[in-house]
C-alpha cells in the first residue's frame, strides 16, 4: 500500500484516485501518522458486507433485547446506605 502525505494527496488527487483504483488501498499520513485510506467503492462495498450484521441491525435486533443477563428482583446488591426503593 502506497503512503501519501496529506498535501500530495490534495494536489495530486486525480493521480492518488487513479492509483487507489489501479494499485488497490492508498493510505494518507499527517505529520507521519498514519490517519486514514482511500478505497475504491468497490472495496469498500466487499468490506461493508463482510462486516455483517452492522451496528444499527444488532441494536435493532430482538435477540439482542433478550440476551441481557439481568439479576432476579429482590436478588440485587444495594451499596450501603442505599435507600430501598
Amino acid at each position: 500500500m502506497q503512503s501519501w502525505p496529506v498535501q500530495d494527496a490534495k494536489a495530486r488527487f486525480g493521480e492518488f484516485l487513479d492509483a487507489c483504483l489501479l494499485e488497490g488501498p492508498q493510505m494518507v499520513t499527517r505529520r507521519g501518522t498514519e490517519t486514514a485510506v482511500l478505497v475504491s467503492v468497490q472495496e469498500w462495498r466487499r468490506l461493508q458486507s463482510a462486516a455483517r450484521p452492522s451496528l444499527k441491525e444488532l441494536l435493532l435486533s430482538e435477540q439482542i433485547r433478550t440476551d441481557l443477563i439481568v439479576a432476579p428482583r429482590g436478588q440485587a446488591k444495594r451499596r450501603p446506605g442505599a435507600p430501598l426503593l
